[in-house]
């Protein structure tokens, strides 16, 4: 049964280094040393590999964040994907830069991109992996925050960060969701 590994993020050079494109970064990390080159369709790119009898496909929606489930579908239906083997992953300001965790379905919690996505497909069940950002101090508002850059503090982890959660998806796509949960969930590259 073949897997999809979904990150989310906006398209456009103005965005790439964004809070809410960390899950485009993830997904870069993860298949940087394979040498393949994306492909658009889908309303979106991706890349198929081959991993343990199982195809993997990762992609990234182009749709812009708030229609992210549009993509999500459309390639889910064609590959025939059952939405429990799909894994999305997101910023998330409920959790401390440079923490991640594993979540298995549930609701929005507030994400454009994950609404759009329970929209679309109708349902809740599929799983995440929620990079943690933080949450914008002062008078920031939070859609301004996820459209900002990392601080001089987070770029220093932001390596570390990418490192991790490439890791952790590793661990997922090599073993599952419950090896990768238990082995990652709540892991942090903050220091102690």
């Amino acid at each position: 049964m073949p897997k999809l590994i979904v990150g989310l993020g906006n398209p456009g050079r103005n965005y790439s280094r964004t809070r809410h494109n960390i899950g485009w970064m993830v997904l870069d990390r993860v298949t940087s040393s394979n040498n393949l080159i994306w492909k658009d369709k889908f309303k979106g790119s991706y890349l198929e590999l081959t991993g343990r009898n199982e195809k993997i496909f990762f992609l990234k929606p182009k749709t812009f964040m708030n229609k992210s489930g549009e993509s999500v579908v459309e390639f889910a239906q064609f590959y025939k994907i059952p939405l429990s083997d799909v894994i999305i992953i997101h910023d998330d300001m409920d959790t401390p830069f440079g923490t991640i965790t594993f979540k298995s379905n549930g609701g929005a919690a507030g994400h454009n991109g994950i609404k759009s996505i329970i929209e679309k497909t109708g349902t809740q069940e599929f799983k995440r992996l929620r990079m943690g950002i933080g949450r914008p101090i002062g008078d920031m508002i939070s859609s301004s925050f996820v459209l900002s850059g990392f601080n001089p503090d987070e770029e220093k982890l932001l390596e570390a960060f990418l490192n991790l959660a490439s890791d952790a998806i590793n661990c997922y796509i090599n073993e599952n969701f419950e090896k990768a949960s238990s082995l990652y969930s709540r892991k942090t590259v903050l220091p102690s």
